[in-house]
């Protein structure tokens, strides 16, 4: 929250309501201070050789993994995610800064093949200021995607983390920044008044964004505006489809996985579920066990934890049936239960829109076909399930599915280096993987012929 005059963040633990600490806000001045700063130090950086820069990431990712224990711990008390996977999460971060520190410096231009007396190139360049705008629910794996591809290839960075996690973010910045020459990365502080305006600056070249749809089409018109590149990875809305011809009891743990994993608060979490009438019984009594089972962490907030349930008395309101959760406790934190809806109309906005939230709704179908049609009737369009044992309803599926991410039969998981580009509500680019050196990189063409002899 917000409090006083002074532009202060003050962040609770949602575990149980104590103070965890407040964060100043960063002024007009010092978020000008900063992209200048990092506007002065981009030739420079630029210019640095690539496998210096690679050394210096490479740096900056062991002082983050010596302080891996230290800062799940900030990260748990601010948005209740365990520590355990508070520390998955860092390390992964840590991981993805070594790999594009090994990338950064292998990457290269082309040669084309033009007049045999000149010389014709395509040539990598850096875009020069990025700014980096990072969620709460992965504070530290995403922030390092981001800013580990933007500093290998050569770019400054003006990070601004969520105002969810704001102690996490400095700690992570300080770490980074240490191992890094003075001014190439920076982190302010501040809620989406301070994003929108790092933005909104026409001194910035890139701003990479992870987190909701709306603040996401706020810095796509900005950046229409000033010129910059919009990297965005918004909202989703991820279908589960579970055929007539999988074990409902097994197609039950999928789902529950995809919609109860760190209290639903992933970008590709199970959001909406439709299953074949044949197994809808069994497969809604083992989700409901599933449900009843956990014992979840809490929500990153009360605020959040309320728009989650608005969403369910919603539905509830409108028709759909509560098999369990779906009520508030008694408790100073911001915790929910595992819920479980079903008979959900498609136009409930537990199914039209991104709960992000511990909510499995589930709507009853009679045939794949219908499924798929349903699936695919969405502004989203991230990533999708389907369980299937049917090699072409599979195959229909992944190639009528208008995502970035299809995945058969397991609702997590994937090799690494994948990279996809949402698509529709959810955004655009590549927010990941290799394929993000690109994004934050231009290419010059250069055509050199020798000068005539005097």
């Amino acid at each position: 929250m917000i409090t006083g005059t002074e532009r202060v963040l003050e962040i609770l633990d949602p575990a149980d309501g104590s103070r965890v600490g407040t964060v100043p806000m960063a002024s007009d001045a010092e978020v000008d201070a900063a992209v200048v700063e990092a506007r002065r130090q981009s030739t420079d950086w630029a210019r640095t050789p690539a496998a210096e820069r690679g050394a210096a990431v490479k740096a900056a990712a062991k002082a983050l993994r010596d302080a891996a224990d230290e800062l799940a711990r900030i990260n748990c008390s601010e948005t209740g995610k365990p520590v355990d996977e508070s520390l998955g999460g860092i390390l992964a971060g840590a991981g993805t800064l070594e790999q594009y520190a090994e990338l950064g410096p292998l990457r290269g231009g082309r040669t084309l093949l033009g007049d045999p007396d000149a010389t014709d190139l395509m040539v990598p360049e850096p875009r020069g200021v990025v700014v980096a705008l990072t969620p709460w629910n992965d504070p530290v794996a995403v922030a390092c995607g981001l800013i580990g591809a933007a500093l290998v290839t050569g770019n400054t960075v003006v990070h601004k983390p969520s105002e969810r996690c704001p102690h996490t973010g400095a700690r992570l910045g300080q770490l980074l920044a240490e191992a890094l020459p003075q001014g190439v990365l920076q982190t302010v502080q501040g809620d989406g008044s301070v994003g929108a305006a790092l933005a909104a600056r026409n001194d910035v070249d890139v701003t990479a964004h992870v987190g909701s749809t709306a603040a996401g089409r706020s810095i796509a018109a900005a950046a229409a505006a000033t010129g910059a590149k919009a990297l965005l990875e918004n909202g989703g809305n991820d279908p589960l489809i579970v055929d007539e011809d999988v074990d409902p009891v097994w197609a039950a743990g999928q789902a529950a996985l995809g919609a109860f994993a760190n209290s639903g608060q992933i970008c590709v979490a199970v959001e909406r579920i439709y299953v074949h009438r044949a197994v809808a019984d069994p497969f809604l009594s083992a989700l409901v066990a599933e449900a009843q089972s956990r014992v979840l962490a809490p929500l990153v907030d009360r605020r959040h934890r309320e728009s989650v349930h608005q969403q369910v008395r919603q539905a509830v309101d409108n028709g759909a049936v509560l098999l369990t959760g779906g009520e508030l406790p008694d408790d100073p934190g911001a915790h929910y239960p595992a819920t479980v809806l079903t008979s959900c109309s498609p136009e409930l906005d537990v199914m039209r829109t991104e709960t992000f939230g511990p909510v499995a709704p589930v709507t009853v179908v009679d045939s794949f076909g219908d499924a798929l049609r349903l699936a695919a009737d969405d502004d989203y369009g991230l990533a999708a399930t389907v369980l299937t044992g049917s090699q072409a309803n599979a195959q229909r599926a992944w190639r009528e599915l208008p995502v970035g991410t299809v995945k058969i039969n397991a609702v997590f998981g994937g090799a690494p280096g994948g990279a996809a580009q949402p698509r529709r509500a959810s955004g655009a680019g590549f927010g990941y993987g290799p394929e993000l050196l690109d994004e934050m990189s231009q290419l010059k063409v250069v055509h050199w012929e020798p000068a005539p002899a005097h």
